[in-house]
């Protein structure tokens, strides 16, 4: 009873969002170099799009989206597809184990599944989320995550200035006991458990037991992309931003030596649909209220707001696939540019760290500002 005890406080102490972006990104370092691809989340939810258009008697087999992500096999034969449902199960137990789970909801069902539609698209258009093509994306030195980074700071901006904030959810009164809460997610830790014993291969083992991991520490500190800069450019907080600047510092160190051992990077086309899709994205998760980390947790936490932004990213991801054979020689026409092959691996890896400390400067320099209009309003 001790140790239950034990963990069960360890299992509910909120982690603070340094440590939390810091962990996040080292843990993605060793999922880059255990699986060979990077941590990512709205590529799997194309792929579900592809299993639930194939129900609806859509041919997805000629759809060139689909044949550039890869649509083999199901979901516990993917590595995306294990990590996914890794997340999905340790977001679901860190909200179980602090008695965090409860149906609530928020009178916005529209703008969360339109919010959703666009992060999804744009996301798609952009060739990842704020996951694979911004904190995961940079350290694999693709100028193309930069591309996406900068229009979706640019998208979540004009979100802000033109979005009102989601109001709070209201509880629908079910709410599951703390006591059951814990036996429940010790079955869901379970269930994890035995599919990585009986995945095929160790990299699908791999992936669940890393996804689980993700999503722990995400539902914990409450790790959200849309809030962290939602701080910095409404109020000037600059510490959630920061860190994840920080973490990508760190990141990219480990991703270039396993780039160094042989392990490819995953590099996207540097084309303008990249920045069309940052908007998309950045302006689509202001409008649902959280970014794809932030939806999964809080809908594991029972709220349905982020239930249906999670709905809406699958279709806003489907969208894409439908509609990208009309204009995919715009975006495939542009090269796909690797740092550290253009410029050399010194002179890759100097530049990274030169666009990174001008990322952090932006940062603090926009939180000065904020802080200043901030103090001067209340004055």
């Amino acid at each position: 009873m001790l140790i239950l005890g034990f963990c069960v406080r360890f299992f509910t102490q909120k982690w603070a969002f340094l440590p939390c972006a810091l962990t996040l990104c080292v843990a993605s370092v060793f999922y880059f170099g255990l699986t060979g691809t990077y941590w990512a989340l709205t590529g799997e939810l194309t792929r579900w799009s592809a299993h639930i258009l194939d129900l609806l008697g859509v041919d997805t087999a000629h759809l060139g989206y689909f044949k550039i992500i890869g649509l083999s096999g199901g979901v516990l034969e993917r590595v995306d597809g294990m990590m996914v449902l890794g997340m999905f199960g340790g977001a679901f137990c860190a909200a179980l184990w602090r008695g965090g789970v409860r149906l609530r909801y928020a009178p916005h069902f529209m703008r969360a599944l339109l919010g959703g539609v666009l992060a999804g698209f744009g996301a798609r258009l952009g060739m990842g989320c704020n996951l694979a093509s911004f904190m995961t994306g940079i350290p694999q030195f693709s100028l193309h995550a930069w591309f996406f980074t900068g229009a979706s700071l640019a998208g979540i901006y004009l979100g802000l200035k033109i979005v009102r904030p989601v109001s709070c959810p209201k509880s629908l009164g079910v709410v599951l006991p703390l006591k059951v809460g814990v036996i429940l997610g010790l079955g869901v830790f379970v269930g994890v458990i035995a599919l990585a014993w009986r995945a095929p291969l160790a990299t699908l083992a791999w992936a669940i037991g890393f996804g689980w991991f993700f999503g722990f520490v995400i539902a914990r500190a409450q790790f959200c992309f849309t809030c962290a800069f939602r701080n910095l450019f409404v109020w000037g907080k600059t510490g959630p931003a920061c860190a994840l600047v920080v973490g990508m510092m760190i990141a990219s160190i480990g991703v270039f030596g396993y780039i160094q051992l042989g392990v490819p990077a995953k590099i996207m086309w540097a084309s303008p649909g990249i920045l069309i899709g940052g908007l998309f994205f950045g302006f689509g998760i202001v409008l649902a209220g959280g970014c794809e980390c932030g939806w999964l947790f809080r809908a594991m936490e029972g709220q349905i707001h982020f239930m249906l932004v999670g709905v809406g990213n699958i279709i806003g991801a489907g969208l894409l696939a439908l509609s990208w054979d009309r204009y995919s020689n715009w975006i495939t026409s542009y090269p796909k540019i690797n740092l550290l092959l253009s410029l050399g691996h010194f002179g890759g890896l100097l530049c990274q760290y030169a666009l990174l400390l001008l990322l952090l400067l932006f940062v603090l320099g926009v939180g000065r500002i904020k802080t200043q209009a901030v103090g001067a309003s209340k004055g």
